[in-house]
């Protein structure tokens, strides 16, 4: 079988390279030897979101009576109810893949895929029998995987990844959460709002390391207050199940120390899926565990190219659509615009949310910019306060020479929505001014955006 185009990969990246091959009129084919939608629909953003949804609402529930609600009777959180309709969540966007594969005349070859030559690509089926295809271009999408670290090996049931805790049969007593990344973080809120009392341990200086200082602090005091401990500049040493606890020996500020937990949940980053694709064969370059790709992600072996977690950009899902798009498009003879990587906006789906795109505060000074930095608290917004969801704030950072946004940094609820004026205002230059002279529907929680651009221009009105 010839095609014009091979995706290797059904996640982000590769449904979306596919379906935009097919549009630009390309016989097209994916291999997938999984569930359609990849990591991201079945056991990443989808699923997880679903699952903090669920806490948000168990969360009002137990506070209905803050915005004058009266519910008699007990309020309940089954963890097993709440995992089922996660599961349905992502079984249904899985669906909606399959449908555009069909709606757009995509061949889904069940199997791992594997290079098997230039322009060859060998789908090993789930009962050991082969087919060769043929493509004139391969786009290589396979993503990647929770990282394993030999000090705390994952065993499925004490010692777990994301995928095992998205799907727990029973909440257990107590988590040490490993990492304090998004995935971290977001586990961490989630089974903090079921009542698990949460550890986070996080090597590097402050929570939520990649974050602003401000956010993380903010971040910290929230968990403080859901009783979810927090310590960073400490570094875990060892992991052991000993009968149905971990011991989990750290070295931090207090010296050397053992803790326990029911539970450990390892979220120490991801490592890419490059085993058995066949790239040494072919001589494909690789370095510290990423395909080397130009700024169309095609590889050094004419006809193979490479996209999302396993090229060097940052491993989001809306980055590797990002570069399906651009690198298909290229293919097909095309001139797309190249990602520019300094505006690649970041969410976490904590409560209260966090939202964040260009530099931090910290990265601005290093890099020698002279800012103007306007923040805004949700304490003196409208909508928030109505909401009751008044933690929170918006922080603009901008050149002080040019006027134009370096960098945003939010939490609050809503600001992951919020999140797409900053980073369209730091794709385009957009100065503080043009910002505040935008005018925002009041009242939202959006209006905080202007009111952080009036406060770095000194004509703050509500503050």
């Amino acid at each position: 079988m010839k095609y014009d185009v091979i995706v290797i990969g059904s996640g982000p990246g590769g449904y979306v390279a596919a379906i935009k091959a097919a549009q630009n009129g390309k016989k097209t084919a994916i291999v997938e030897k999984a569930e359609l939608g990849g990591v991201c629909l079945n056991w990443g953003c989808i699923p997880t979101k679903a699952l903090l949804k669920s806490a948000q609402v168990y969360t009002y529930a137990r506070h209905a009576a803050a915005y004058g609600i009266e519910i008699n009777g007990d309020i309940v959180a089954p963890l097993d109810k709440i995992v089922e309709r996660s599961r349905g969540v992502a079984d249904t966007m899985s669906r909606g893949v399959a449908f555009l594969m069909k709606k757009n005349a995509i061949d889904v070859l069940a199997g791992r895929g594997r290079l098997a030559g230039e322009g060859r690509v060998t789908v090993t089926a789930a009962d050991g029998s082969e087919q060769t295809v043929e493509a004139d271009h391969i786009i290589l999408a396979t993503g990647s995987r929770p990282r394993e670290m030999p000090f705390m090996p994952i065993d499925g049931r004490r010692v777990i990844s994301s995928r095992e805790a998205l799907t727990l049969r029973e909440l257990p007593e107590s988590m040490i959460v490993v990492g304090s990344g998004a995935i971290g973080c977001e586990f961490a809120h989630f089974y903090a709002s079921l009542g698990v009392k949460v550890t986070v341990v996080e090597y590097l200086g402050q929570l939520f390391p990649v974050a602003d200082a401000d956010v993380s602090k903010a971040l910290e005091r929230s968990f403080r207050k859901m009783k979810i401990g927090v310590m960073t500049s400490t570094t875990v040493k060892g992991v052991t199940v000993v009968g149905d606890k971990c011991e989990v020996r750290v070295e931090g500020k207090k010296g050397e120390e053992t803790l326990s937990a029911d539970v450990v949940l390892s979220a120490v980053g991801v490592k890419s899926n490059l085993e058995d694709l066949g790239l040494e064969e072919l001589g494909i370059a690789v370095e510290r565990d990423k395909i080397q790709v130009d700024e169309y992600y095609r590889t050094n072996v004419r006809g193979i190219y490479a996209i999302g977690d396993i090229t060097p950009g940052p491993a989001l899902a809306h980055v590797a659509s990002a570069e399906a798009i651009c690198c298909v498009e290229k293919i097909c003879g095309h001139e797309p615009a190249r990602i520019d990587y300094t505006a690649i906006p970041s969410c976490v789906y904590t409560t209260p949310e966090v939202a964040m795109v260009g530099l931090t505060e910290k990265q601005a000074a290093d890099q020698g910019y002279e800012v103007k930095i306007g923040q805004f608290p949700y304490t003196a917004s409208g909508k928030a306060t109505a909401a009751g969801d008044r933690d929170g704030f918006v922080k603009l950072i901008f050149d002080a020479k040019t006027d134009k946004l370096l960098g945003a940094h939010m939490m609050g609820a809503n600001v992951t929505e919020m999140l797409a004026e900053p980073t369209l205002a730091k794709t385009l230059g957009i100065t503080a001014e043009q910002i505040l002279a935008t005018v925002h529907a009041h009242p939202t929680m959006s209006e905080a955006v202007m009111e952080a651009a009036e406060a770095a221009m000194g004509h703050a009105v509500h503050l």
